[in-house]
């Protein structure tokens, strides 16, 4: 099966491959991937995967901001990650990661995602690392703690070196799911 990666900003591609990437994580989501799930996604950098079927799999990484013991990081955030179901554990997830990995360690003071109980075995065979401290985000009404995100928001350190999980993680807002 020959195999083609490529790495685009969400600028740079067309209206064909923004319908393959939706279409993908409609499947791989059972319908559950909501339109601001799908906007968290875009504005970044993405790695598609194309096999002779079409696009194979998908990830993207995006500019987000996360605090930390008062610093204010570059995070690049993985979003919507998905491989379609006849190539599930073939290794095309972890070839997403690994470009999407070159992009964060190259650009990010860290990484974050947050991951599902399925999908963070992944993550973690790759080194991302469950975060164990609060999880907070910086809302319209002040900070406010996640307790729902804690156990699935993963780190990847970057330039910014290790974290302090006494040290609460807090993410900037957005509309939807905010981690």
């Amino acid at each position: 099966m020959a195999l083609r990666l490529r790495t685009a900003h969400t600028a740079d591609l067309d209206p064909a491959d923004l319908r393959a990437a939706r279409a993908l994580l409609d499947e791989a989501f059972d319908g559950d991937f909501a339109d601001q799930d799908w906007d968290h996604g875009l504005g970044g950098m993405h790695a598609l995967v194309h096999d002779t079927a079409g696009l194979a799999a998908h990830g993207s990484v995006v500019m987000r901001r996360i605090r930390h013991q008062g610093r204010w990081l570059r995070a690049g955030y993985v979003e919507a990650v998905a491989v379609r179901a006849d190539v599930r554990r073939t290794g095309l997830g972890g070839r997403v990661m690994a470009e999407l990995e070159r992009i964060v360690d190259r650009a990010y003071d860290l990484g974050a995602l947050s991951a599902s109980e399925d999908g963070a075995p992944l993550y973690t065979a790759r080194g991302w690392q469950r975060w164990s401290g609060h999880v907070c985000a910086l809302s319209p009404d002040g900070i406010v703690r996640l307790p729902e995100e804690e156990g699935g928001l993963h780190v990847r350190p970057g330039l910014a070196g290790p974290l302090d999980p006494a040290h609460a993680l807090v993410l900037d807002w957005r509309d939807g799911d905010v981690a």
